[in-house]
């Protein structure tokens, strides 16, 4: 008899997530433990493509695309903020009937995918962090920038920033600071093929969100206050090379979750375009142990 071989393709479709016509990848049996794979600024599901292939053979992944990023539309009364996005991911996850889910949390889908913890903690089996920062003492130097944008009055900030959101911000931001070795294993289509989807709506909405990052800081005692409170099972990777988010945030976490797992790898703030298949086994290992029952 022919052994069975698990599908491990990523599946490629279309939810309607209320009245967002929204873009999703799906890997995994329909009826496995659920891992929810928000995704980072200014990437998209994409950034997941190699990833789901690796462990659908026991979970079932889920990587939408939000509002305004990649493939997914946004109706122009879509409320673009964190608290937007993060009732988004919830109603998506009803649409797509993925009632608890391991969450992975990353760059500005961190904050997104906290805002939806705390309001639901009951639909969350584990934390995969991965390079999202939510300590303020602890931020990286290039963050001075930012702060000097937030200083300034909104008008002449976002001004600014218009001229900052451009092809080589998305280059800057995709390479971060990493070495050169590292660099030369990060696809030039992380920019080439983000930055063509950037219409002029998408651009002013960057520009606002990352103007409004300043507020999202007053969040950071609360996002700490919920780990505190729920300890759910936590699994850390993350790449030191971050301009953004260097080790020290990394670290930071222990504090609120002591009992965390932490691996520092030889990395930058877009680990699985350099350390995929050592993210992948740590990730399966951990997710083999806390979130490996069938619903």
């Amino acid at each position: 008899m022919a052994l069975q071989v698990s599908d491990r393709r990523v599946r490629h479709k279309r939810v309607n997530v209320a009245g967002v016509d929204t873009f999703y990848r799906e890997a995994g049996p329909a009826g496995a433990p659920a891992v929810l794979l928000p995704h980072g600024y200014p990437c998209s599901s994409y950034e997941f493509r190699n990833l789901m292939p690796a462990l659908a053979d026991q979970w079932r992944l889920l990587a939408p695309d939000f509002p305004g990023s990649g493939y997914t539309r946004e109706p122009p009364e879509f409320q673009h903020d964190f608290d937007g996005y993060s009732d988004f991911l919830e109603k998506f996850t009803d649409a797509v009937r993925a009632p608890r889910f391991a969450l992975y949390l990353h760059d500005f889908g961190s904050w997104i995918g906290l805002r939806l913890a705390m309001r639901r903690p009951d639909k969350i089996a584990a934390l995969i962090i991965q390079n999202g920062d939510i300590y303020e003492d602890v931020l990286g130097p290039k963050y001075a920038g930012l702060r000097e944008i937030w200083n300034m009055e909104r008008e002449d900030g976002l001004a600014k920033l218009r001229e900052f959101v451009s092809p080589d911000h998305f280059r800057d931001e995709f390479l971060n600071d990493v070495r050169s070795d590292l660099a030369e294993r990060i696809p030039p289509d992380m920019w080439e093929l983000h930055w063509p989807l950037m219409t002029e709506q998408r651009r002013e909405n960057a520009v606002r969100i990352i103007y409004d990052l300043k507020d999202n800081l007053e969040w950071f005692p609360r996002y700490q206050a919920y780990l505190r409170e729920h300890r759910p099972p936590t699994l850390i990777l993350w790449g030191p090379q971050d301009g953004y988010m260097p080790e020290e945030s990394a670290k930071a976490y222990l504090r609120d979750l002591p009992d965390a797992e932490l691996h520092l790898l030889d990395g930058g703030h877009w680990l699985l375009e350099t350390c995929l298949q050592e993210m992948a086994d740590l990730m399966e290992n951990f997710l083999q142990r806390v979130h490996s029952q069938r619903l």
